[in-house]
């Protein structure tokens, strides 16, 4: 079976005719589908969810909203406020071109996108502010559903057939309602994460009682030889938890580490998470800045075409999920702009009705501004081609920020005492400090030397992230010293004058020439 290509979508789309969609209208990711009636189905996952979860019934009045698709319908059950009175007749912004990898502008100008109170009732448009700014349904508007199945097919295809997709306030917000859905403190659940995480997910964990446990990583990220021996040999009344069985990692452009996990690191862990039936919650809002110095090339500055580009797309768990047994989640928060809160979930049927029931008497899914802008942006303005040159762009202006940096460390880093990789995507460059050589090293503990770092540099102007805070086991002695640097927003010259004062810092600490 090919996979689908955006002529394909295209075609569906014209195919179907326009779409109806008015306030609270119900849509699931099988209205928009382009193939899986020969995927195999998703297995179960009752087993993993907490008593909270499995007791979560459909909201009352979201089931009855889907009522008001009948034609003639006349409402008097919800308690949705008159459009007649609200404050907006319409919302607009400005967008900038998009420069091409010559350095010309795809686009002319600047153009405007707008969305009216009236929009679909006056003319062809499948979305307005009638709809946008009234209740919707706690899974994101039909409208904004349609494009994320589209682009989740023809990014990842999910190798089996009843997944499903629903929008999410942001990455993090995710990742608490996943912790909800699947861990439970009164069953002494625990979760697995890379040695180094996400500081956001473990501070969600924590107060939760959940027991976060670390794998050890290396360049490529965690390490499934050592996952599998952790599990294999798991003791719970020496752990403190019983035997983890979800899994929470950043597979691409880590935070805060930098590293990306190939193909083959990707099969090698989720085999060991089919051996011991581990969940797993993967988090990737770095997937698209993927960093490459070949991405600018002098000698073909031309844009390669969106096949070629989704080739060139490392493979996802999601894209190698035969169980089912993957959430991914996904943000516009690093490809667009992070104010928006929005974001999407994508995973089995079941596992995205049991989400969608947390949402409903949460957040209720994501603020319909966002929403409407977000569509007229990535649906109307750009369609699937321009969202991916979009994020060609993207890809092309991090790496030459990441090729700043790393210019930067090699000129003016101690190597004597500093190393670090070069990362092949994301926003963060991850610094290791041999802390064994500074002068009376044995009179200090590692967070000691670490914290002169860190106090060093602020008294020098320069913020930079401790390694420590990142600790998935802050408990545990800590035996190397890390920092965390990001090229992702400041100037080139501000990024030189900030690394020669961490190695000037450095130096002094050190007693170095």
């Amino acid at each position: 079976m090919k996979d689908p290509t955006i002529a394909d979508i295209d075609a569906r789309r014209q195919a179907a005719g326009k779409m109806v969609a008015p306030t609270a209208a119900y849509a699931d990711s099988d209205m928009f589908k382009l193939q899986c009636s020969r995927k195999p189905a998703a297995k179960r996952w009752d087993n993993h969810l907490t008593d909270e979860c499995l007791a979560r019934a459909p909201g009352i009045l979201k089931v009855a909203a889907r009522f008001l698709k009948r034609p003639g319908m006349i409402s008097l059950a919800g308690g949705l406020p008159g459009t007649d009175y609200f404050p907006f007749n319409s919302i607009s912004a400005a967008i900038p071109a998009i420069p091409d990898e010559a350095g010309s502008n795809m686009s002319e100008t600047e153009s405007t996108i707008t969305m009216g109170l009236h929009d679909i009732a006056s003319g062809d448009a499948t979305f307005d502010l009638s709809v946008a700014l009234n209740y919707g349904q706690a899974a994101g508007s039909a409208q904004m559903i349609r494009w994320i199945t589209e682009h989740t097919e023809l990014v990842h295809n999910p190798p089996y057939a009843d997944w499903d997709t629903c929008l999410t306030t942001g990455n993090t917000a995710g990742i608490y309602q996943a912790l909800r859905m699947l861990c439970d403190k009164n069953r002494g659940d625990s979760w697995i994460t890379e040695e180094y995480c996400y500081a956001s997910a473990l501070e969600t964990a924590l107060p939760m009682g959940i027991k976060t446990v670390g794998i050890k990583m290396d360049a490529d990220g965690p390490i499934p030889e050592v996952m599998d021996e952790l599990l294999t040999n798991w003791d719970a009344a020496k752990k403190g938890a019983r035997k983890p069985h979800v899994l929470y990692t950043v597979p691409t452009g880590q935070n805060p580490t930098g590293s990306t996990q190939s193909a083959a690191r990707k099969r090698a862990i989720y085999q060991v998470c089919q051996k011991h039936d581990i969940y797993i919650l993967e988090d990737d809002p770095y997937y698209f800045l993927q960093l490459r110095s070949d991405l600018h090339s002098q000698h073909n500055p031309s844009k390669p075409s969106a096949s070629t580009f989704l080739a060139n797309l490392p493979p996802s768990f999601l894209s190698i999920d035969t169980d089912g047994r993957v959430m991914r989640i996904d943000s516009f928060s690093k490809v667009v702009v992070p104010g928006a809160r929005m974001g999407w979930v994508t995973a089995s049927e079941q596992m995205i009705e049991r989400f969608i029931r947390h949402a409903e008497t949460a957040s209720q899914g994501p603020s319909g501004f966002s929403q409407a802008l977000i569509y007229k942006l990535v649906d109307e303005k750009w369609g699937h081609q321009g969202f991916l040159d979009r994020l060609q762009h993207l890809q092309t202006e991090y790496t030459a920020r990441r090729d700043v940096m790393l210019a930067a460390f090699d000129k003016f880093l101690p190597k004597s005492i500093v190393s670090w990789n070069s990362p092949s995507a994301g926003m963060f460059c991850w610094i290791r400090i041999n802390h064994s050589l500074r002068p009376n090293a044995k009179l200090y503990s590692a967070l000691d030397i670490e914290e002169e770092i860190f106090a060093a540099c602020l008294k020098r102007g320069v913020l930079v992230a401790k390694g420590s805070w990142f600790r998935a086991e802050p408990d545990m002695p800590l035996n190397d010293v890390f920092f965390r640097l990001t090229f992702a927003a400041s100037s080139a010259e501000n990024m030189e004058v900030a690394v020669r004062t961490f190695g000037t810092a450095l130096r002094s600490i050190f007693k170095l020439e």
